[in-house]
């Protein structure tokens, strides 16, 4: 619930009693002495839904839009009127008001040395936890990320009208992720050419980086959660803090993996991860905005709302547009991952087969794993490495050649892209590795 207060000029006293007394709404007056314009100060309690459409039957009695008005949150109401009030208002949608919607969106975006440094820090340890692939640490740079406020601001100064506010989110946006990548880039290298890691690391074999080099569709998915939880849990005026991680998941990491190919002089690296993070920023953007917009938030004055609606269709369509054309990179990831998971059934159906021969009998079947060369954005097997035990004493049959007779370890030259071939026919290396076994 929230207690309103407002100033109003006494002539308009006859007039805000009337609506007040309409809506049914319990309230106080205190004739304020310390202006010159005689004036009053109106108090009365709100069930949260209630408070944008009472302040708007309030303005249309002629006070002025930027009057003086507090919205503050209430702990307890005794009034008998108040109880069915509440039911009135019981069955509205759940969202605060325009203007408290407004505050709370600046007051997401600390001030800009803070935010700043917050951003500094949450990419130094995300690409610290990278490098050392700890989870926890890279779950820890999302909590002090401060990347929530700038993007559900720029999708509030859209939907109200509020050009400032637009501005100071996009610009927020950008140079948290051009410091994000300055910073991961400068620090990654730092810690590879002190040798604070081992020279010899191999940053495709760190899982938390793996995952971040071929992102797919799914990665649409994290985004568009973010998005639309950010939105609807600032309409209903509820804790950012969990959505702000949220959010911070879909772009600190792979900012740290931008960085970490900048410093590795790996282009390609830099790229997968860099188009991950203009697709999750964007699709965040695009789907806060058409949160807001389903919520109904509008500007107050019809002229405003006109602006408003085409505003946002047009930056709507531009966000659509951008993040369609770089989905298509997720879509030919996606397809490599659907393509290699078949190649990788049908090399373990094979192996399978020729161990199932006779002359196999006393060999079982350990894994079977498929190595790839640089796996951004489109994978070829190098090698098929398979690992089978024998008695022990025993000189164990070399199954080598049956399992490269297969047609499957011939790398995939029948499946095709729609504008042609996707690789050039070659085989896959077979090494097998025999474990004695009691």
């Amino acid at each position: 619930m929230r207690l309103v207060e407002i100033l109003v000029p006494e002539e308009k006293r006859d007039a805000i009693e009337e609506t007040l007394e309409d809506e049914g709404l319990d309230f106080t007056l205190v004739a304020e002495e310390s202006r010159e314009e005689p004036s009053v100060v109106i108090t009365f309690p709100l069930p949260a839904p209630a408070v944008e459409s009472v302040l708007d039957r309030l303005r249309e009695t002629g006070i002025e839009e930027d009057s003086y008005t507090v919205v503050v949150e209430a702990e307890t109401v005794v009034s008998e009127g108040y109880d069915e009030l509440e039911k009135r208002y019981a069955q509205n949608t759940a969202r605060i008001s325009r203007e408290e919607m407004q505050s709370h969106a600046k007051d997401l975006t600390p001030q800009f040395n803070t935010y700043l440094v917050m951003t500094i820090m949450s990419v130094v340890v995300a690409t610290a936890g990278l490098l050392l692939d700890s989870p926890a640490v890279v779950v820890g740079s999302m909590v002090i990320a401060p990347l929530i406020g700038p993007a559900l601001g720029a999708s509030v100064g859209t939907v109200i009208n509020d050009r400032a506010l637009f501005r100071r989110g996009i610009k927020l946006q950008a140079i948290g992720l051009g410091a994000g990548v300055a910073t991961a880039a400068l620090f990654a290298f730092t810690v590879r050419t002190t040798g604070l890691i081992s020279p010899m690391l191999n940053i495709y074999e760190i899982s938390e980086i793996e995952g971040r080099l071929t992102p797919d569709l799914l990665s649409l998915a994290i985004a568009i959660g973010a998005g639309v939880a950010g939105a609807w849990t600032l309409t209903a005026g509820t804790s950012t803090a969990l959505v702000g991680v949220m959010i911070a998941a879909a772009l600190v990491p792979p900012l740290g993996v931008v960085g970490i190919g900048i410093a590795w002089g790996l282009p390609s690296v830099a790229v997968a991860a860099g188009i991950l993070v203009l697709v999750n920023i964007l699709t965040i953007n695009i789907t806060s905005l058409a949160v807001l917009w389903y919520k109904g938030y509008r500007p107050d004055t019809w002229f405003q709302q006109d602006e408003a609606r085409v505003t946002t269709q047009k930056r709507a369509v531009v966000f659509a547009v951008t993040i369609l054309v770089l989905s298509a990179f997720l879509g030919v990831v996606t397809y490599d991952t659907y393509r290699t998971g078949v190649y990788e059934e049908e090399v373990n159906e094979d192996v399978v087969a020729v161990l199932e021969s006779p002359e196999y009998d006393d060999l079982a079947l350990i894994d079977v794993a498929v190595d790839y060369d640089d796996p951004v954005p489109i994978r070829q097997p190098e090698r098929v490495v398979v690992r089978v035990s024998h008695p022990i004493g025993t000189d164990p049959p070399r199954i080598s050649d049956g399992i490269r007779s297969r047609e499957s370890v011939v790398a995939e030259s029948a499946i095709q892209l729609p504008t042609g071939p996707l690789i050039e026919s070659h085989r896959a290396e077979v090494v097998v590795y025999y474990v004695e076994r009691g």
